[in-house]
């Protein structure tokens, strides 16, 4: 069965967005001496992305507009809207938990959920992610778009790995 992976940036306080939905803090303290590609490593085992409409648009038309930064990765965009579906773009109304439960059970490598919040929440709600991959900004936004639900139920995570670059923490859980 394959992994579901939250591959995702936050801010010190939990938060994935500010309060406009913007992501121009995301850039940590800009002084690594070294810096570490964890994203490149992370996408070599990774063949499908799922997503949120959000999510979808802020790509397309804020952080990487006129060039589709997930080629080759078969991608989900859950969504309310009637679109057409692209080369290697899925545009789905489907219930985000039941897509995930049906990818888990083709072949392939890991299955990543790339935002947003809402959907994470469903997942995690549903205990559908296995692996939680946390890069944690040094930046206190006080209010915006929170990762995780207040509501959200206790789980217990076991640390895999941790790493520090460029004032970034880098964080590594499974769920037990």
């Amino acid at each position: 069965m394959r992994d579901v992976v939250l591959f995702i940036a936050m801010s010190l306080d939990g938060y994935i967005a500010d309060k406009n939905g913007g992501v121009g803090w995301l850039s940590g303290q800009g002084d690594a001496d070294e810096p570490m590609d964890s994203y490149g490593t992370f996408i070599k085992d990774v063949d499908t992305v799922v997503m949120g409409w959000n999510t979808y648009h802020q790509v397309v038309t804020e952080l990487s507009p006129g060039q589709w930064v997930y080629e080759g990765l078969k991608t989900y965009v859950i969504t309310h809207r009637n679109l057409t579906s692209e080369e290697g773009i899925v545009f789905t109304v489907q219930d985000p938990c039941e897509l995930i439960k049906n990818l888990r059970k083709e072949d392939g490598r890991r299955i990543w959920i790339c935002g947003g919040a809402d959907l994470i929440r469903q997942l995690e709600g549903a205990n559908l992610i296995d692996e939680y991959q946390l890069s944690v900004i040094p930046v206190i936004l006080g209010s915006g778009i929170r990762l995780f639900s207040p509501a959200s139920e206790e789980k217990n995570l076991k640390l895999l790995r941790s790493r520090e670059y460029g004032g970034i923490a880098e964080l590594v859980y499974r769920k037990r």
